[in-house]
Order: structure tokens, then sequence, then C-alpha cells
């Protein structure tokens, strides 16, 4: 958002259905836990959802209350074993209308206290010298982390295949190259090192290009709220479906498991019924996601 009164998006109610399969071959006994359920919290209301394991295996679902992060966890013999997630999901989110300034230390809630601190793939103790040179003049707030976003932007390229699962913030730096996730951790990386907490939130969104998958943005807390932000100007950030946020994609992979597997086929689709918004240029794209 370049000018507060010129939002992204209008704020009006919309639909997605979302489909998800994974396909996987155990080769040992294995644990997982799977996270492809949509949140049910704030702007966001699951209308109907459906999720299977074929052969059927028994499962259990339980949710994070402080993050309303939703989990399956399930044992698996050896073996072929496809996992679907599909749901009705309506959203109906708000656009900023202000120019949100950055809370005070003091003043920040309990819970958010802990999205100022560095994580495993956002070394915020360590960019801290490159941030203050390169924001240090922006003004505090929006504007700031508007900055951040354009920063990253224009000068990191993204690129498919360019990061591993243990590319960090720092590595990105160095590199200039990276997806979603990787841009995301940059941008939290960016903002803690600066004292204003930020998240990690996987989703998904309908986009042109690349094809669909599941898609990484970030949020940081200004003024009382969390507002939204997509570095890679991919998708508007007001329309993602979100699965789960956390310190950073330790805490939202679609699948953690422990025994021997191979991811033989992943197929994600979104579908809106509603006319989709155009694409904004990464510093227009903020919006609340309460």
């Amino acid at each position: 958002m370049g000018h507060a009164g010129a939002p992204a998006y209008d704020g009006r109610m919309a639909t997605s259905t979302i489909q998800a399969l994974l396909e996987y071959e155990a080769k040992t006994p294995a644990h997982f836990c799977l996270h492809l359920h949509a949140a049910r919290c704030g702007a966001q209301t699951v209308l109907a959802e459906e999720f299977r394991i074929t052969p059927e295996a028994r499962w259990r679902e339980f949710e994070d209350h402080a993050s309303a992060n939703r989990y399956v966890r399930v044992d698996v013999p050896p073996g072929r074993f496809v996992v679907t997630y599909s749901a009705d999901v309506r959203l109906d989110t708000e656009p900023v209308a202000e120019m949100p300034e950055e809370a005070p230390l003091a003043d920040l809630p309990d819970e958010v206290f802990r999205f100022l601190l560095p994580s495993r793939y956002c070394e915020a103790d360590a960019i801290g010298e490159v941030a203050q040179r390169l924001f240090c003049d922006d003004r505090p707030g929006l504007a700031r982390v508007q900055a951040i976003v354009r920063w990253i932007h224009r000068n990191i390229r993204y690129r498919p295949g360019s990061s591993t699962i243990t590319t960090s913030a720092l590595d990105v730096l160095e590199s200039r190259e990276g997806v979603c996730r990787d841009f995301a951790h940059l941008a939290i990386a960016f903002c803690r090192a600066l004292n204003i907490p930020a998240r990690f939130v996987a989703g998904y969104v309908w986009f042109d290009d690349p094809p669909q998958d599941f898609h990484a943005v970030f949020e940081a807390w200004l003024g009382d709220r969390w507002v939204m932000f997509d570095p890679t100007g991919m998708a508007p950030p007001q329309r993602l479906v979100r699965i789960g946020s956390g310190m950073d994609a330790t805490d939202v992979a679609f699948a953690t498991y422990f025994g021997e597997a191979e991811l033989l086929r992943k197929e994600v689709i979104v579908l809106e019924h509603q006319a989709r918004p155009q694409p904004q240029r990464p510093e227009h794209a903020a919006a609340q996601v309460l």
C-alpha cells in the first residue's frame, strides 16, 4: 500500500474452494503430522471440509489454540498412501485504512512479544546491521515494512528450485534468490531486527504463475493488529486462505514425519468464487487479517 485510501482489495466477502493432494511412499513405518486444514480464525470461516487418507488409517486432529493452527497425526505402515483435503472457505477481510505505527515494546501483548526473537530460519540477531543500514531512514510503521517488502521484491530473484529446506534468511540475503518461503523469512528477519514483531504465514491462494502450490507470506504487528504482506507480489494477500502461522516455516510445514518416506506427488487447486483482484506491486499489497 503506497498511500492510505488506495487498498488492493475492497474488503467484500468471497469464497474459495481448496483441494490438496499429497502422495507418499513410506519406506518404513512412519508417524506423520500433517498441516493442511484451513484455520478457523478472524475473518476466515470454514464452511465445509473433508479430509481423507487412502488406504484408510486411524488419524486424529488437534488444534493449537494460541495460533489456531490445525494438525492431523497418523501412523502409516510401509507402502504408498494418499492424503486429500478439500474445503470451502469464506473470507471477509478489510483493507488497511490508516497508516499504523510501530507499537512501543512495552505495549506489545505478551503473545506477540516472542515474534521479536530470532528463529531457525530468521536470524534477526545476525542481520541487524544490514537492516539498520537499509531501513533506518524510513518512517516507522507501515511505511518501513513497505520499504522492506519493496527492497526484497526488487533485489531478490524468485527462482523455483534455488533453495532447500535448510535455506535461511542469511542464505537468501547472500544468494539474492529464493522462493516464497525465503522471501517471507528474509522479511521477517529484517522486521525483527528493527523491533517489529513479524510471523510466517502459510496458506492457499490463487495465482497465475508459477503453478498452484502452497504459498508463504508474512505478517507484521503494526499498531494493535497483524498486517499481512506478500513480498513476492504474486497474489493479493487479502485472498490468502490461511493454513497457519508461526515463528518461521518450521511451525507450518505441510507435512512433518518421523521415519523414512518419499513425497511422490503434490497437487494444489484453488478456485475463487468472485472476480479476482489483480496482484498489486508488493508495496501496495497489505491487508488486515485478524
